[in-house]
């Protein structure tokens, strides 16, 4: 079974070392941000795991498309 995800809100403020205030805005557009981002990886993998000829998604597919996913999101 999955566990639910943290809230962001926790994870942003514990990331900081100053007190941050997140509106519940911008709490919704980082969990949406992360979702697609979380989507886009998840299609690079699995077109990865396709090239090789594979049934599953494995962690190596992953790894694999990684980086250029992180380079893609920055910009």
């Amino acid at each position: 079974m999955l566990k639910k995800a943290p809230n962001l809100k926790k994870i942003v403020k514990s990331k900081t070392k100053s007190n941050i205030n997140v509106r519940l805005t911008s709490e919704a557009m980082l969990e949406l941000s992360t979702m697609l981002f979380l989507k886009n990886l998840a299609k690079a993998a699995k077109a990865k795991s396709f090239e090789e000829k594979s049934a599953t998604i494995k962690p190596r597919h992953v790894k694999a498309v990684t980086k250029k996913m992180l380079k893609r999101a920055r910009g």
